[in-house]
């Protein structure tokens, strides 16, 4: 599974990027916005999922999945949100532009958050969860 992380904060970034890479997906790293979408245009191979922070330097994530959803090769890509505040209105608005899930960075440690990019992705690839 390969992963598109945005995320501002360096230090959380790595973090993130170490938890992934220890739970054996492929990381795309974006400090921005910008950053993510040039990825994306430039990108043979599209990400399975995307990990978003919500509050970015460059756009909010309403404006970054907007620009996700105006491009069809994009749209249909997972994104869970993460991010350290959460209005009932934000989270309504994220929801009906596309995310799969809003969570809050300080009620989750990164392991689950991990293994809820692993939920994400089985539900919307269609494959059910064999154990």
């Amino acid at each position: 599974m390969t992963v598109l992380v945005v995320e501002d904060e360096m230090m959380l970034l790595k973090a993130i990027e170490m938890k992934l890479l220890k739970a054996g997906k492929k990381v795309v790293l974006c400090t921005s916005a910008e950053e993510a979408l040039e990825a994306l245009k430039n990108s043979t191979e599209l990400p399975d999922i995307i990990w978003l922070d919500y509050y970015l330097k460059d756009m909010n994530g309403l404006q970054f999945m907007s620009e996700l959803k105006m491009n069809p090769k994009w749209a249909e890509i997972p994104v869970m949100v993460v991010s350290n505040s959460a209005t009932e209105e934000k989270v309504s608005r994220m929801l009906a532009l596309g995310a799969k899930k809003y969570v809050l960075k300080a009620e989750s440690r990164l392991e689950d958050l991990v293994l809820m990019l692993d939920d994400i992705a089985l539900q919307t690839s269609g494959i059910s969860e064999s154990k």
